[in-house]
C-alpha cells in the first residue's frame, strides 16, 4: 500500500506501479462483469479492479487454478470478436510426478472457455493429453470471495464491514456468503460438473487419470445471488452459450453494418461496436450503455447520452432507451447531498452496499450541470432519426423540466449563463465532463472560483432550446418555441461577448465566479462548434487552434494545449487525449464545413488503434507528442472497453460522410462528404429509416466521393450536397 497514489479527490482512481503495468482481459454482461489476469485467473489483491463482480460488489476475489503445486504455463488469451467468450490456453510446465520421470512442458493442452450469462459466470476446462503415457491429474480451483463494494476495490477505506457467513460444501461445490451492514445478503454459488473430488471451505480438487490422446473436462458456474431478489437458477454451458448467441444476434440485427477497402479500419470498427453490444444492459426503459469497465460499469447520464448521440445514425434503438431511463430517474426534488433539484438529469446511479448506506453519494447522483441540456439534444436528434412522435409527447413532460431547471436552477445568481457550484460536500467538485479537482483553472494556473459557466455548457444550452423548440411546434406549442428560439438567440450573442478570448483565437474554457475568463487553450471549445452556436469565422479560427501542434498530439487533439500552465499529458483532464472528446469535435467541425480537419483527427485516433491492444480505443491515453514507429503512451486505469470512447469511430466517420438521416421526411443526405486516403471504399448495409431500408456503397475519388444505391427497400430519398 506503500505505492498507492493519494489525492484530495476522494474519487479519484487509486494505482499502483503493479497494477498500472498489468493486462487484464475483461467480460460483462447486464449487471455482471469480471476482470481476469491474462491465465483467467483472479489474484486477491487491494486495490485491485480483478473479480467477479455483480450489482456494485465483487463476488469472487480469488480464483486460482494451480495443477497440484504448479501453476501453468500461458500459452496465449483470446477475447472472441464478439466480445462473448474469454479463451485461455495452457500448458504444464516442466514437473516431477510422484515416482515418475521428469514431465516435459507442453505434455498437457489446458482450454479455459469462459463467459457471463445472467448474473453467472460459466466455464469449462478441457485438458487434452498429448504424452505418450497416462498422466495423473490433480487440479486445484482455489476460490474466495471478499465482498467488496466496488469504491473498495477501488481503494476507498471502510470503518467497519458486514460479517462473512460460514461457507456451505456440498457434494457438487460450496456457496460463500457475506451479510452487509445494509442486511442484505449476498452469496456466490460455485457447481462444478462432473463433481469435484474433493471440496474445501477455499476450493475444489478434481482429479484424473488421462490416457496418452485423451481429454478431460469438467463445467463450472459461479452465479451471484443477492437476496431476495434472485434465486439461483443453473443453466448447462451449452444452453447458456447457446441463449447468450441468441440474444446477441438478435441485438446486432439492428445495426447499421459498415464495411470498408481497410481492413484494419475494420477491426476498429467491429471492435468498437461489440464492445458496445457488452456494455450494453437492457433496463426496463430499454438500452443503455454502461460508461465503462472496471470502475464505471453503470448508467452515467452523460455517458450515455454521448455515446447515443455518436451511435443514433447506426443504431436509434440506444437513443430511445437512454432517454426513457433518464427521464425515469430525473429529479423531482432538491435533495443538496445528492445535487439534485427539480428537473435536473442524472449523472450516475450506483448499487452495493456503500451506495445504500450512503457511505457515497452516488445511489442516484445529479452532479452533472451538462446532462440536462444534453437530454434535450438527444430527444430532438433522435426525433429527427426516427419520427417518433408518441415517444416524444411521452417525455414531453420531462423535456419542460429539464428546461425549467435550466432557466430556475441552472442560472440561480442571474448571470444568463448555466453554472455549477455543488452542494453536496461529498459531491464532485467539477460537474462538466472534465470532472476532476483540478480541471478549471485560469492561464496562471490558479483555480477558478465558483460557481462557474463552462463554454460547452452554453453551447450545450444554445443547442437545447433551439432543439426544443422544433419539438414544441411538433406538440402543438407555437408560442413556446418562438421564446425558446429567441432565449437561444440571445444566449449566443451574450456567449460570443463574453467568452470569444482574440489573444488564444479560441473561447475561454469558462468564466468563474466573477465572470473572468479563464483563458485556457482547451477542448472544450470545440464542442461550441458541435452546437453552432459559435461564429462561422471563430469556429474555423478555434479549430484550426485546435489542430495546431501544442493542441493536436499527432494521436488526437489534447485535453489543453502544452502551452498551458496545468499542462500534464500524464493527468486525467489536463493534456490526455480523449476519443470521445475528439469525434464530437471533428462533427462540430464538419457543421462548419472543415472537412480536412475532421480527416485529420479520424486519422490520428485510426492510427492510434492500430497500436493498441483488440484495436480497443480506452476511455483516454496520455497526450505526449507521437513519435514515429511509438504507440501511444497509456493512460493507467484507462477504462477499456469504455462506451463513448467505442462509438467514436462512428460518429467520426459520419462526420466524414456528412451523413444526416431526417426520418419524418424520409430522406438520407450526405453533405460535402469525404473520404481519407485510406479509406477508398465504404459500404453502409442495413441503415432503416422508418421501415425503409438502403444499402449503399461509397467510394473516393480524387476531388469527390461517388455513391451507389445497391438496395432500396422501401420509399426514402437520397441525395447528395456537393
Amino acid at each position: 500500500m506503500g505505492e498507492v497514489i493519494r489525492w484530495n479527490d476522494q474519487f479519484y482512481i487509486l494505482a499502483t506501479s503493479s497494477l498500472a503495468d498489468s493486462r487484464v482481459e475483461v467480460l460483462k454482461h447486464g449487471e455482471t462483469f469480471a476482470v481476469f489476469d491474462r491465465y483467467g485467473d483472479i489474484h486477491h489483491v487491494l486495490p485491485s479492479p480483478q473479480g467477479l463482480y455483480h450489482e456494485g460488489t465483487r463476488f469472487l476475489s480469488r480464483y486460482e487454478c494451480s495443477l497440484g503445486t504448479h501453476r501453468p504455463l500461458l500459452l496465449s488469451t483470446t477475447v472472441k470478436e464478439d466480445n462473448a467468450l474469454l479463451t485461455v490456453d495452457l500448458t504444464n510446465p516442466d514437473m516431477a510426478l510422484e515416482g515418475q520421470e521428469l514431465v516435459p512442458r507442453g505434455t498437457l493442452h489446458f482450454c479455459r472457455t469462459r463467459f457471463l450469462w445472467q448474473g453467472t459466470c460459466h466455464e469449462r476446462i478441457l485438458i487434452h493429453n498429448y504424452g505418450v503415457s497416462e498422466f495423473p491429474l490433480a487440479l486445484t480451483i482455489s476460490l474466495d470471495a471478499d465482498y467488496a463494494d466496488l469504491f473498495e476495490a477501488r481503494g476507498r477505506q471502510r470503518p467497519r464491514r458486514g460479517n462473512r457467513l460460514d461457507t456451505v460444501c456440498s457434494v457438487e461445490g460450496l456457496i460463500l456468503g457475506y451479510q452487509g451492514l445494509d442486511q442484505v445478503v449476498r452469496r456466490t454459488h460455485v457447481r462444478c460438473r462432473p463433481n469435484p473430488d474433493h471440496v474445501t471451505t477455499d476450493g475444489l480438487v478434481v482429479e484424473s487419470f488421462i490416457p496418452p490422446g485423451s481429454s478431460v473436462s469438467w463445467e463450472l458456474a459461479i452465479a451471484c445471488e443477492i437476496q431476495p431478489r434472485r434465486s439461483q437458477v443453473f443453466l448447462a454451458y451449452d444452453q447458456a452459450r447457446i441463449e447468450s448467441d441468441r440474444s446477441l444476434m438478435t441485438a446486432r440485427e439492428r445495426d447499421c453494418h459498415i464495411y470498408t477497402s481497410n481492413e484494419l479500419f475494420n477491426d476498429w470498427l467491429n471492435r468498437s461496436l461489440a464492445d458496445l453490444h457488452m456494455l450494453v444492459s437492457e433496463t426496463p426503459q430499454g438500452p443503455y450503455p454502461y460508461a465503462g469497465v472496471p470502475w464505471f460499469s453503470t448508467p452515467f447520464g452523460r455517458d450515455g447520452i454521448i455515446t447515443a448521440l455518436e451511435m443514433l445514425w447506426v443504431n436509434q434503438a440506444l437513443a430511445r432507451g437512454v432517454l426513457g431511463f433518464l427521464a425515469s430517474t430525473q429529479a423531482t426534488e432538491c435533495v443538496p447531498e445528492q445535487d439534485a433539484e427539480v428537473g435536473k438529469i442524472l449523472h450516475e446511479t450506483r448499487r452495493g452496499e456503500m451506495a445504500a448506506l450512503k457511505e457515497i453519494p452516488f445511489g442516484h447522483y445529479y452532479g452533472s450541470v451538462d446532462a440536462t441540456p444534453l437530454f434535450i439534444i438527444l430527444a430532438g436528434a433522435y426525433y429527427e432519426r426516427s419520427a417518433d412522435l408518441e415517444f416524444i409527447k411521452g417525455i414531453w413532460p420531462n423535456i419542460l423540466r429539464a428546461l425549467h431547471w435550466i432557466d430556475r436552477y441552472g442560472d440561480p445568481t442571474g448571470t444568463g449563463f448555466v453554472t455549477y457550484d455543488r452542494q453536496s460536500s461529498n459531491g464532485l467538485v467539477h460537474q462538466g465532463w472534465k470532472d476532476s479537482h483540478d480541471s478549471v483553472f485560469h492561464a496562471d494556473g490558479t483555480a477558478a472560483r465558483g460557481p462557474i459557466a463552462l463554454c460547452e455548457v452554453q453551447a450545450y444550452v444554445y443547442h437545447a432550446k433551439r432543439a426544443a423548440a422544433d419539438l414544441a411546434r411538433l406538440v402543438g406549442d407555437g408560442d413556446r418555441a418562438e421564446q425558446l428560439v429567441a432565449e437561444a438567440d440571445s444566449l449566443r450573442d451574450r456567449f460570443e461577448r463574453a467568452f470569444w478570448c482574440e489573444e488564444i483565437e479560441s473561447y475561454a474554457l469558462a468564466l468563474d465566479g466573477d465572470g473572468h475568463p479563464c483563458r485556457v487553450r482547451s477542448s472544450n471549445a470545440g464542442h461550441c462548434l458541435l452546437s453552432g452556436i459559435a461564429g462561422e469565422d471563430r469556429a474555423i479560427r478555434t479549430a484550426r487552434t485546435l489542430l495546431a501542434e501544442d493542441s493536436f498530439s499527432g494521436w488526437g487533439i489534447r485535453t489543453i494545449a502544452t502551452s498551458e500552465a496545468r499542462y500534464n499529458p500524464m493527468s486525467y483532464h489536463n493534456g490526455s487525449v480523449w476519443p470521445h472528446d475528439n469525434a464530437l469535435i471533428a462533427a462540430g467541425m464538419a457543421r462548419y464545413g472543415y472537412k480536412q480537419g475532421v480527416m485529420k483527427v479520424l486519422a490520428g485516433l485510426f492510427d492510434a488503434s492500430l497500436f493498441l491492444e483488440l484495436r480497443r480505443l480506452p476511455e483516454l491515453f496520455c497526450g505526449f507528442p507521437r513519435r514515429p514507429g511509438e504507440s501511444p503512451t497509456h493512460y493507467p486505469n484507462a477504462c477499456a472497453p469504455q462506451a463513448w470512447a467505442s462509438a467514436a469511430g462512428f460518429l467520426l466517420l459520419q462526420s466524414c460522410l456528412g451523413l444526416r438521416i431526417d426520418a419524418p421526411r424520409r430522406r438520407l443526405s450526405f453533405v460535402r462528404p469525404v473520404l481519407p486516403p485510406f479509406l477508398e471504399r465504404v459500404e453502409l448495409r442495413n441503415i432503416t429509416i422508418g421501415d425503409a431500408r438502403v444499402d449503399l456503397i461509397l467510394d473516393r475519388h480524387p476531388e469527390d466521393v461517388g455513391l451507389v444505391v445497391a438496395r432500396r427497400d422501401g420509399q426514402v430519398e437520397i441525395i447528395v450536397v456537393k
